[in-house]
């Protein structure tokens, strides 16, 4: 590995400031990260495309292809990292920083620091043909919306099957995950009736239709972990969290309005839209009873629960490569959105997912040579001609 190199690229990308977030004031977009990802694969002989998302001129998917035929391998990764705090920041968050035998800076590990891996790895196949087509995909939104891999889908990304596998780099500790939870937000807002405190049957507290509502999902959540248990995940239930409440304006008024917003984490065998149903009937039942109005709105449209098959060729290779067991993390990736186009795909990268969106954030330096040396087996494995192969 040329270290020098490896450090220069990823110095380029985290310089590149390219934060998404629901929040206004802090989205950005990546197409200065796509732009500089597009030209060093240019240079080795990739076609590139850039597909804006979403209509936004400053947010795009990148799919770079080397070599022609279906049944190749994509490797893909997120462009944008989240939101930063600089006043917890020990070095500047958009200069790389080298210390400590740690690469320090905003998305180091999650996940730019996969692009200049999946480069070196590159690097070593330069002068050999492919038999089936290596794909680099960079998306855009992983952190908020989601936008970049739903876009793939419209943007008829792999409908001729020019991919049968897929490795997604997140930080992962070079273990490979082949099943991981999925994620649903939403908000909870109730309509109720101001008044005088000083007689309840003047308005009607939505405060207080807010605490039935609660308890009603924590109901629903017992019932879901009696029902749904997956001994894979460390914990193997799934969860139902209660980020945020806001309400009512003051102790002498009655309550009119009231918010919660929660998360809800689901195992492989359930699917949100199923969840999101059952909670608005629920709720719903709740409204009429105490003649109040509840609405319910989905903050991030989520991803699904993921699982590839056990016995799947690509867990099989990357065991082999990785000399680790397949496992399964609460964290959600676009595994399900790359599986759903019709490609075996599991999550695997350099990093740990403990330091992302954490300040000083870093990618410890012992990781990327291994890292290197296993997507150049998956290369060699998926896209070289059977006789290079043994």
């Amino acid at each position: 590995m040329n270290e020098k190199l490896f450090s220069q690229r990823l110095a380029e990308l985290v310089k590149i400031p390219s934060v998404s977030s629901h929040s206004p004031q802090w989205d950005m977009g990546n197409i200065d990260v796509i732009h500089t990802l597009a030209s060093w694969l240019e240079a080795l002989s990739f076609d590139v495309q850039i597909l804006p998302v979403d209509g936004h001129e400053n947010k795009a998917n990148l799919i770079a292809t080397r070599g022609t035929g279906k049944g190749g391998l994509v490797l893909a990764g997120h462009t944008d990292t989240v939101p930063y705090d600089e006043g917890r920041w020990q070095s500047d968050p958009f200069a790389l920083e080298d210390r400590d035998q740690r690469f320090y800076g905003l998305g180091a590990t999650d996940m730019k620091g996969f692009f200049p891996t999946v480069l070196a790895a590159v690097e070593r196949f330069e002068n050999t043909p492919f038999e089936h087509p290596l794909i680099v995909l960079a998306t855009a939104d992983e952190e908020s919306s989601m936008s970049g891999a739903n876009a793939l889908a419209a943007q008829g990304f792999n409908q001729n099957g020019q991919a049968r596998y897929a490795v997604i780099g997140e930080p992962t500790g070079l273990r490979p995950i082949y099943m991981h939870k999925g994620i649903m937000m939403e908000e909870l807002r109730i309509t109720g009736q101001s008044g005088h405190s000083s007689n309840p049957d003047l308005g009607n507290n939505a405060m207080e239709a807010m605490h039935e509502v609660m308890s009603e999902l924590m109901s629903f959540r017992s019932e879901l972990q009696a029902r749904f248990n997956n001994p894979g995940f460390a914990v193997p239930t799934p969860t139902m969290n209660f980020g945020c409440i806001h309400g009512g304006d003051n102790p002498n008024r009655i309550c009119a309005d009231c918010a919660m917003q929660f998360d809800l984490r689901a195992i492989p065998g359930m699917s949100n839209e199923e969840l999101r149903q059952s909670i608005r009937d629920r709720v719903e039942q709740i409204a009429q009873r105490r003649q109040v109005r509840i609405e319910m709105e989905t903050l991030f449209g989520g991803v699904e629960p993921f699982a590839e098959d056990k016995h799947s060729v690509l867990l099989k290779t990357a065991e082999q490569l990785c000399q680790q067991d397949g496992e399964a993390v609460a964290f959600a990736t676009e595994a399900p959105f790359l599986q759903q186009l019709g490609m075996e795909t599991l999550v695997l990268g350099p990093g740990s997912i403990d330091q992302a969106h954490q300040p000083n954030e870093f990618i410890a330096q012992e990781q990327i040579a291994p890292a290197i040396d296993i997507l150049c087996g998956l290369i060699q494995r998926f896209c070289l001609p059977s006789a290079s192969r043994r």
